[in-house]
């Protein structure tokens, strides 16, 4: 399980309970990519350490990025199968171990979202809620189905044939990751078993930019993959 985190000694702590009450079979691992956190989530992650078996905290901190981030600690994993959940969300019970059998019969699986456990009423009114019933589809292209980064779950080999998330991409190399997957002739399958409470921006400002990030990517996203 790869976690990238920057500055989020709010909630990760919340993260990592969840990730401690799981339970399957077969052995995993939690990694936490901290990408130049100058708060007190380091320390935190380190707080788990008992509580948590196999967690290790690896520094992502020479490149600035979510993107960077997720591929320093997909790098940094050992398993065959590599599943990615963010700091701030909270994984349901049983998400380990859906998304472990999902990516033993797929290579490329994206989970279940609910927004409605750590969001306030406005916030969920503000922002529809992605994912709850399948993929999400992207309006200009589709053809192509996607999943948020924090929901995906997919084969080693295949994330190092494909080259990982796109580290130039501030926002988007999550669907642009999709994207090149599902060109490369891979489905991206939805498994509703394994749900992640998703956690939005916590102001109508901070959604408002986060939204205009996403739109000024997703005309990028259009001029890229767009069919002649």
């Amino acid at each position: 399980m790869i976690v990238p985190c920057l500055n989020e000694e709010r909630y990760l702590g919340v993260q990592l309970d969840a990730l401690a009450k799981q339970q399957w079979s077969e052995p995993w691992e939690v990694i936490v990519a901290d990408n130049g956190s100058t708060d007190r989530s380091p320390a935190i992650v380190e707080g788990y350490q008992g509580r948590l078996p196999n967690l290790r905290l690896v520094d992502a901190s020479d490149r600035a990025g979510q993107a960077h981030a997720l591929n320093v600690g997909a790098g940094a994993a050992t398993g065959e199968s590599l599943a990615f959940c963010d700091a701030d969300d909270e994984v349901a019970p049983g998400w380990v171990a859906a998304m472990g059998h999902a990516l033993a019969t797929h290579e490329f699986v994206a989970c279940r979202l609910e927004v409605e456990r750590l969001n306030p009423p406005w916030a969920s009114v503000a922002r529809r809620a992605p994912q709850s019933n399948g993929l999400q589809k992207f309006r200009r292209l589709p053809h192509l189905l996607h999943g948020g980064s924090g929901s995906l779950g997919i084969r080693r080999a295949l994330h190092e044939a494909i080259g990982g998330f796109d580290e130039s991409m501030r926002a988007a190399f999550d669907t642009d990751y999709c994207f090149r997957i599902q060109l490369a002739k891979t489905q991206l399958h939805f498994v509703p078993d394994a749900l992640i409470h998703l956690r939005y921006r916590d102001s109508l400002t901070a959604l408002y930019r986060q939204g205009r990030t996403w739109e000024t990517y997703n005309v990028l996203l259009y001029k890229k993959y767009r069919r002649p």
